[in-house]
């Protein structure tokens, strides 16, 4: 059994936060806490606290099993943009630049290496 957590609309542009998501693909969770945890990274912050989201849904999926004896993996994990507020800031000679700041979508998949080779 797999089990799924998303964030919408985290204030991080999407390409900083695809730096950190890709350190834990398909990583054990234990070592993906463990990266997320010691990263500099500020995105790691709110991935970390995704990802035990995750694991607490996976525990409430599968009542009698816990995450600790099941192996617990990142099946999947990708980021899509979100929303952008578009603002302006005065430019020389009466013009405007343009700032889109942007923020982003995370879905991520836990899965159990044990309940794939008892099926």
């Amino acid at each position: 059994m797999e089990a799924v957590a998303k964030l919408n609309n985290c204030p991080t542009s999407p390409r900083k936060m695809r730096l950190v998501v890709d350190l834990i693909r398909g990583e054990r969770v234990e070592k993906a806490l463990y990266i997320l945890k010691y990263s500099n990274k500020e995105a790691a912050q709110k991935v970390e606290k995704l990802l035990l989201s995750a694991i607490k849904n996976w525990e409430t999926k599968n009542e009698g099993q816990s995450a600790d004896g099941s192996e617990l993996f990142v099946k999947t994990v990708f980021v899509d943009g979100g929303r952008q507020l578009k603002r302006l800031r005065p430019a020389p000679q009466g013009r405007g630049y343009r700032i889109r700041k942007r923020s982003n979508h995370v879905t991520l998949v836990v899965d159990s290496k044990n309940l794939e080779t008892q099926n």
